[in-house]
């Protein structure tokens, strides 16, 4: 018997009794997990934008009405002070698709995910970059 087995009890004839005092080896019992992996695990890394910032997101999409449109909306919600004249567009090389670029003020990680997953979701955009 092994005097490093866990103190863990178990059934033996109806009565509840220990591992190690049962005679039972344990041959890989589960090792305890490092504090500083669990604080990795619930602590996210620094970010490498600094707030607030001039941060570009592009959006592609089918070249139809109101891709453009949806975009500057979306981009709007998420910065009241957006600049709709910095747009920039570029069509694909066969004018099927077309590329939206908003450049928009990053406040927080958060909003910047909330506005990727925005985007992301509405039905005229394809991608979002």
């Amino acid at each position: 018997m092994s005097p490093d087995l866990p103190n863990t009890p178990c059934c033996f004839n109806g009565d509840y009794i220990p591992l190690k005092d049962a005679g039972i080896t344990v041959m890989n019992p589960t090792p305890p997990v490092p504090t500083d992996a669990v604080a990795a695990i619930t602590i996210p890394p620094p970010s490498l934008i600094e707030y607030p910032s001039q941060f570009p997101i592009k959006a592609m999409g089918l070249k139809v009405d109101g891709l453009v449109a949806a975009v500057t909306h979306i981009a709007c919600q998420f910065d009241p002070a957006f600049d709709a004249s910095t747009i920039e567009l570029r069509e694909s090389k066969g004018g099927k698709y077309l590329g939206v670029t908003v450049t928009v003020t990053a406040t927080s990680r958060e909003q910047l995910d909330e506005l990727y997953r925005t985007l992301g979701t509405h039905p005229l955009v394809k991608v979002v970059l």
